[in-house]
Formats: structure tokens, C-alpha cells, sequence
């Protein structure tokens, strides 16, 4: 197998074990007082710029244009809904507007310090607003509103104008904890009023912005750069590179649990599977962390307000080495301390399942038996590949024991499942494509040169010939859509799921700051760029970019009407196309056969309660994302959020993509995949390739 150091995937994993790039916001930075930049930050912003220069695929310069895209990014990236930063602060900042680039590539990043610094002073004068505002009872019976709007957010031009729209914004969250009261069964609030949990959340949130380390501002500030010539191309701290590799090997060394950071507080999101922690069996789902302690006699530090990633540091370790953790929760509020011994967690969870299930009947009347493969991303052990090991943790590997496991107990037919695969390694969408089709082009790629490379299915040998569906989602991105598309071209098997996949055509690769800077084994660890290199297009020349893998069966969904596509992002490269290989066709779909099960499917639909349930929640959500404004009049806003709360919504489909069961979940939704697959079957004459 060729080992291609190339990725096509927009998912990180931080956290104990999982959290996803949804995650890594201004929100999670993180813990050294930030006073001026360093020899070696400098060093990296020379090597990060040169390396922009040289590798990308645009070949974009470093001019005024990437200045001004820079300042914009990184501004957003502080202050998104412009809450903080006055106008004044603004037209200072942008007296640098056309030359951040410049002074970039000089490795010169004082104005990062300088706009933080500000940003900071904003933090500890709007958290003195708060309480101020939140020591004054509010009217809710006023019919006020709110910009929400970021696109047609302003900065506030004096303290009386950003102090006012502070209040609204506190009423607002006052609001927001009014209605997460009302729809809660569980009451989480451990008693305190909605005025103190805001209280505590702004005080929180002051904290950790201020815990905030110079590596971590390096890495905001470069990545601002970056990202301003492609929403891909992002500089990853030594920190973050940890994180990244503990996604691709599926392992780590640790307790084996999902954190998050809430209010302050370091919480237990999910428990892994045959990790330390469930051995262990005292951790609890929801338990607060208040203190962890290293060994047996260790101090305990007090870890509240503690930015997440430091806590995560002080959680993880070298296997049979031992952490105590101090615990509470709304069960038990009194404090307890377990006692865990880490280990090397696989992350089960996250890499490829099979359930068969039973759908339809045949002719014979038996049931149809149909092999559901749950695949959340393109996972590989890059470091085993590049140093040769036989058994490298492999998707490919995975799916094909699967496989295997399948066919000897009679599967009929095989939907393998993408809806929440942010994608991964481009060798093993090659690798896992062609377990599917004997041979041929997968993918072809196009570099800074405009030079195109196709990538052929390196084995001849099949491994499933039979019914095949792939199933979609517009969070299925980049190697998903390299593996959908080429199933697609190839009339392999059908595309079935949300209108379209993410839309990202773009190929990263990980090039080490350290090594590319001193050309020298064990170099210093100075982070990684992952940078857009080459554009990735389908067999038949089309480019996934921007317009992603049309679904040839459409299912109504949410998700296929969220802002998270390629083109909702900020600089993304435009769709195009290349000439076409030559590969020889299957004869399992065509056209006829697309469109009638196409009508079937939307009768069903149309039918059933649960999608015109979909249907009407999607109509409610077009209609409230519409708003440019949000009612602070508590009636009106309860009964808004009666009947859909948007925002809520959009959260449930992002969460999806962090949540991986131990089983694959039958639904109704898994259920009309099922029907499509059963009409498929009994419609159309599927048989292998001349």
C-alpha cells in the first residue's frame, strides 16, 4: 500500500477522549499570563508564512488582501456578535489592516498581543456590566428585541450604547435559562437561581480568557492567517498535533473519558467503553471534577475554573501510572475522591461497527437480511504506517472483517453509513473504495501546478458485490465524498440521505514546523501546518467542492438545511473540473431505476407521521433562522420556543456528530434506508461488472 500523508478531514479531537472541532472555539482557549511574544513563536511565524508561500495550493501572496481577510478572521473569532470591542478599538486595530501579512512573514505577531490584551480589558469591564445589570430586576413584558444577526452586527460606539445592549443580551440569557427550565426533566441547575448561574457563567468565562497562553494566542493568530486563504489550511500548536494523532490512532493514554467544560466546570460527558474509568466503575456520567491529584499522594489542585485543555493535561498520563480525581454531582453533592489507574484506551466507539438487521421479505417469504456498517471517520495509524508496523490501526482493515463477518452469515444486502464521518485519511478512502469495485481510478488530484494524478484501487479483489447503499449527510465531508462520489460514478450502489454531502474537495497534508525548520531528526516541537495542497476530483472529473455528492434518493432532514456546508464557509475554494478517467461502469443503478425508487421513497415519506414531523420542524426552523431579531418579551419568546427552538436544534445535529453508541441505532429513519434498499433488491437485477 502507497502511504499518502494526506488528509481530507475536518474533525480534531481535544478532550480526554472526544470532542469535536465544533469544540475548539474562543471559548475552550486556554494557561500562562501573556506578557510578549518569543523567540520561538517568531520562528514559527516565519516558517509557517514561508511554508504558505511555497506549498499552497493557491500560491496566493502574502498581500493586503490576505491582511485585511486576517483581521476579519481573527476579530471574529474574539468577538463574533461584535459585544466587546468598541468601534474605537476596531478603527485602531484597523489601521493594521493592510499589513498584518507583512509583519506576519517578519515574524513579527505584536499586534495578536496588542488586540488581546484589549480584548481582555473589554472581558473585565462587560463582567462588572453584568453584575450590575443582573442586580437590577429586568421587565420582561416589554417588547424588546435583540440582534442576533452577526452579519449585521455593529460595534457599539460609546460605553452608554454597548452597556445597553448588554442588558438585552442579559435578558436574553435570563430567558434562554427560563426555557431550558421549563423543557428539562431533570433540573440541573443544583438550586441556583438563573441570576446566579449567569453570574457564575460570566465570572467563569473572565477566568479562562485570562488563562489563555501565548501558545494558544500563536495559534488562534497564525490560524486566522491561514484560514484566509482556505478554511482548511489551520496552524495546530504541539497541543493540538497530540490531540489530532489521538484521532487518527484511535487511542490514547489516560482514564477513558469524555470531558467537558461547563460554567466552570470540568464535566463528565461520557464514559469509554472497557477503558480505566469503567473498570474502575466510581465515575460517573454528569460528575463534576473539582480537583485531581497526581499518584496516590499527590496534592489535589483545585481544577474550577480551569480551562479544559489543562485540566485534560493533568488527567492523562503514562499507563499504570495513578490520578485521583475529586468528584461531585447533583446526586451526591458531597465531595468524593476516586482513585484511577490510566492505561492505553482504544476508542472503540469511534472506529467502524457492523449490526445486521432484518427488513421486507423475499419471495420466499424470509426477511431480507441487510449489514449496517456505522463508519465515523477515515481513521489511521499514521505513525505505524510510516514506520512500517503490519497491523496499523486501519479503516479499510476494520470494514473488511465486517465484511467478511457478513457474507458468512448471509447478508443480502450492506448500507454503509457516513451521515456523521467528517472524513480522515486519503489513503484509506482509496483503500476502502476499493472493497467495493475491482479496480480503476478512485480519486484524481490536482496540485499547485495544475498537474493531475489519478489513484487507482491498489487490489484487484472485491469484497462485497452485492446491494449496496451509502448513506449521507451534509456533515459527511472530504473522504466521505471521495468514497460516495467514485461509488456513485462507478453506478456502484446508491447515494441515499440528506440533499447533498459537506462540499470540501480540498487535500491537507501535515507538514512538522520543527523538522521543516531545522532538517534534522528529533527536532524541537513546534506544531504542525495542516495545509491545502491539492484538490481531490471524482473519476468522472467533477469536483466535490462547494456542490459536495448529490443524494440520489433524498430523505427529508434537518441537517440538509444547517449552514455547515463548504460554501457557508468563510474563502472557500470554487467547484470545478478535469477531464475524465477511463473505468469501467457496474450495471447496479441507472437512471430508471434511481427515479422510480426516488418515488416510492417520497410516498412513504409523505405518509408517515415521523417525517411529516421532520417536514414541519424544518419549515419552523427556515422560518425562525429568518430573523434578523429575537423577542425579549417572555410570552412571545416561550411560545417562539414552543413550537421549534432553532438554535436547539442545530446543537442536537452537531452533537450527533460527537456522540458514537456502542450499537447502531434503529430508527425511522434507518428504517426508510431499509425500505430503499428492500425496493433496490426487488426492482433491479444487481450483478457484478462485466
Amino acid at each position: 500500500m502507497t502511504f499518502l500523508p494526506q488528509l481530507t478531514g475536518r474533525r480534531l479531537i481535544v478532550g480526554v477522549v472526544a470532542l469535536s472541532i465544533f469544540s475548539l472555539s474562543v471559548l475552550n482557549m486556554q494557561a500562562a499570563e501573556l506578557t510578549a511574544p518569543n523567540a520561538r513563536d517568531r520562528q514559527v511565524a516565519l516558517t509557517v508564512t514561508a511554508l504558505m508561500k511555497q506549498q499552497h495550493l493557491l500560491r496566493h501572496p502574502l498581500d493586503k488582501e490576505i491582511s485585511a481577510r486576517c483581521l476579519k478572521v481573527f476579530l471574529q473569532t474574539l468577538d463574533p456578535l461584535k459585544v466587546y470591542f468598541y468601534q474605537s478599538d476596531y478603527d485602531t486595530f484597523a489601521k493594521s489592516k493592510e499589513s498584518l501579512a507583512d509583519m506576519i512573514q517578519k515574524g513579527d505577531i505584536n499586534f495578536a498581543y496588542m488586540v488581546y490584551k484589549t480584548f481582555l480589558a473589554r472581558i473585565d469591564e462587560r463582567v462588572k456590566w453584568v453584575d450590575e445589570i443582573l442586580a437590577t430586576e429586568q421587565d420582561f413584558t416589554l417588547d424588546e428585541e435583540l440582534l442576533v444577526d452577526k452579519d449585521q452586527a455593529t460595534y457599539a460606539k460609546t460605553p452608554e450604547e454597548g452597556k445597553d445592549r448588554w442588558r438585552k443580551r442579559v435578558k436574553y440569557d435570563l430567558l434562554l435559562l427560563k426555557a431550558e427550565k421549563a423543557d428539562s426533566k431533570t433540573d440541573k441547575s443544583e438550586g441556583k437561581t438563573p441570576k446566579q448561574r449567569l453570574t457564575q457563567r460570566y465570572h467563569s468565562f473572565t477566568k479562562r480568557m485570562h488563562q489563555t497562553d501565548p501558545e494558544e494566542l500563536l495559534e488562534m493568530y497564525l490560524t486566522s492567517l491561514t484560514t484566509s486563504f482556505d478554511p482548511h489550511t489551520t496552524y495546530m500548536s504541539p497541543s493540538s498535533v497530540e490531540n489530532f494523532k489521538i484521532m487518527m490512532q484511535l487511542k490514547l493514554e489516560g482514564i477513558g473519558a469524555s470531558l467537558q467544560g461547563a460554567d466552570g466546570y470540568t464535566i463528565v460527558k461520557k464514559i469509554i467503553p472497557g477503558g480505566a474509568a469503567e473498570k474502575e466503575g466510581h465515575l460517573k456520567i454528569d460528575d463534576k471534577i473539582m480537583a485531581v491529584g497526581e499518584g496516590e499522594k499527590g496534592e489535589l489542585v483545585d481544577v474550577v475554573d480551569m480551562k479544559l485543555n489543562d485540566v485534560v493535561k493533568m488527567i492523562r498520563g503514562k499507563p499504570n501510572t495513578v490520578v485521583r480525581l475529586q468528584l461531585t454531582s447533583i446526586k451526591d453533592p458531597k465531595p468524593r475522591i476516586v482513585q484511577i489507574t490510566r492505561a492505553t484506551i482504544e476508542l472503540k466507539d469511534s472506529e467502524a461497527k457492523g449490526e445486521i438487521f432484518e427488513a421486507g421479505h423475499k419471495a420466499d417469504g424470509k426477511p431480507f437480511k441487510i449489514g449496517v456498517i456505522n463508519l465515523p471517520s477515515f481513521y489511521m495509524d499514521m505513525e505505524g504506517a510510516r514506520h512500517g508496523l503490519a497491523e496499523f490501526k486501519s479503516t479499510t482493515r476494520d470494514v473488511k472483517r465486517i465484511l467478511d463477518d457478513f457474507k458468512t452469515k448471509g447478508v443480502d444486502a450492506v448500507a454503509l453509513d457516513l451521515r456523521t464521518n467528517g472524513g480522515g485519511s486519503l489513503t484509506e478512502a482509496i483503500n476502502l473504495t476499493g472493497l467495493f469495485i475491482y479496480d480503476g481510478p478512485v480519486v484524481q488530484v490536482k496540485d499547485a501546478d495544475g498537474r493531475v494524478t489519478p489513484y487507482h484501487d491498489p487490489d484487484p479483489e472485491i469484497s462485497w458485490s452485492g446491494p449496496l447503499v451509502v448513506v449521507i449527510s451534509k456533515f459527511s465531508a472530504s473522504a466521505s465524498e471521495i468514497f460516495a462520489g467514485a461509488i456513485q460514478d462507478y453506478n456502484r450502489g446508491l447515494i441515499v440521505g440528506d440533499k447533498s454531502t459537506h462540499g470540501k474537495g480540498t487535500v491537507q497534508s501535515l507538514l512538522d514546523l520543527g523538522e521543516q525548520l531545522f532538517r534534522m531528526p528529533n527536532a524541537p516541537n513546534m506544531g504542525e501546518l495542516k495545509i491545502t495542497m491539492q484538490q481531490f476530483y471524482r473519476p468522472g472529473g467533477d469536483s466535490t467542492q462547494r456542490r459536495g455528492v448529490l443524494a440520489d434518493v433524498e430523505l427529508p432532514s434537518l441537517t440538509t438545511h444547517l449552514d455547515v456546508g463548504e460554501a457557508d464557509l468563510d474563502y472557500p475554494l470554487p467547484f470545478d473540473q478535469v477531464a475524465p478517467q477511463p473505468f469501467r461502469k457496474f450495471e447496479s443503478v441507472n437512471q430508471a431505476l434511481v427515479d422510480q425508487l426516488k418515488r416510492l421513497s417520497a410516498a412513504r415519506c409523505t405518509a408517515s407521521e415521523k417525517f411529516q414531523k421532520v417536514e414541519r420542524n424544518v419549515a419552523h426552523y427556515k422560518q425562525q433562522k429568518t430573523k434578523k431579531t429575537v423577542t425579549l418579551n417572555e410570552a412571545k419568546f416561550l411560545k417562539d420556543r414552543a413550537e421549534l427552538d432553532a438554535d436547539k436544534e442545530e446543537e442536537k445535529s452537531i452533537e450527533k456528530l460527537n456522540d458514537n453508541p456502542a450499537g447502531i441505532e434503529r430508527d425511522f429513519y434507518l428504517d426508510e434506508v431499509f425500505n430503499v434498499l428492500v425496493d433496490y433488491m426487488k426492482q433491479a437485477s444487481v450483478v457484478k461488472a462485466n
